[in-house]
């Protein structure tokens, strides 16, 4: 029997650790966490519209999440991943805000989506945004902003 081989398995010397391929990719990090913006902005908008209340805790749920996807998919330490997760975030927030307002308002003109779209234009869409803006808005966007930050690196090994 070897040294350090007292199970009777592979010699000591022999087992090695595989570690995990951490290669930075900062273009699938873009990727990912633009993916998941717009997918937190259409939930977003769904959950207000059949709620009928704008709820806080989705620009946090963004926040999280296009974090987590960033980190996932671009396996980042740098400051970069953070500060593309705080944009993504904060886009993801805006656009969420933006759709249920669209929403909003085709329900209030007894229009369907697809012609409130068609009539869009810079100032009904300014119109839509600042009439649904509220204060509290801002806190919400910063605490996304903070986790879009916050959990889009990975955490080096101390």
């Amino acid at each position: 029997m070897e040294p350090g081989n007292e199970a009777g398995g592979a010699p000591a010397a022999t087992v090695q650790h595989a570690e995990p391929d951490a290669k930075p990719n900062f273009g699938l990090a873009i990727v990912a966490g633009i993916a998941v913006a717009v997918l937190g902005a259409v939930l977003w908008a769904f959950v207000t519209v059949v709620s009928g209340y704008e709820l806080g805790l989705m620009a946090i749920a963004i926040g999280f999440l296009v974090g987590q996807a960033i980190r996932f998919a671009g396996k980042g330490t740098d400051k970069r991943f953070g500060y593309l997760g705080a944009v993504c975030a904060l886009a993801g927030c805006l656009l969420g805000n933006y759709l249920s307002a669209i929403a909003f308002f085709a329900k209030a003109q007894g229009l369907d989506l697809m012609q409130v779209i068609g009539i869009l234009d810079p100032d009904l869409s300014q119109k839509l945004m600042t009439a649904t803006f509220s204060a509290m808005d801002l806190l919400f966007y910063a605490i996304a902003i903070y986790e879009g930050f916050k959990f889009s690196t990975e955490q080096r090994a101390q």
